[in-house]
């Protein structure tokens, strides 16, 4: 049996992903809306994703506040889809 990706097999670091997955880009307080997630937990689970490659991070600031910007890379995109595939056959879809 093919083991799932585990890095996306977190809920929240899924739950980033999926909203990545549609959106050209979000910045950090959308996705810490949109998840329910703590900022210290968003912020450790976006890190894990940008070290692996997932997503990119854009430190920025919006007027003098902190502005985190988050987008999903080709190779986030491929991870996602075959994780997405392989979860499928695991469920015989």
């Amino acid at each position: 049996m093919k083991e799932l990706d585990p890095l996306l097999h977190s809920q929240l670091r899924l739950a980033v992903m999926s909203i990545l997955m549609n959106v050209e880009e979000a910045d950090f307080v959308y996705l810490r809306e949109k998840t329910g997630s703590t900022a210290g937990n968003l912020s450790v689970q976006l890190d894990k994703l940008s070290s692996a490659g997932y997503i990119a991070l854009e430190k920025g600031f919006a007027g003098k506040k902190p502005r985190t910007t988050c987008r999903v890379t080709d190779y986030g995109r491929t991870a996602f889809e075959r994780y997405v595939q392989d979860l499928r056959q695991l469920l015989n879809l």
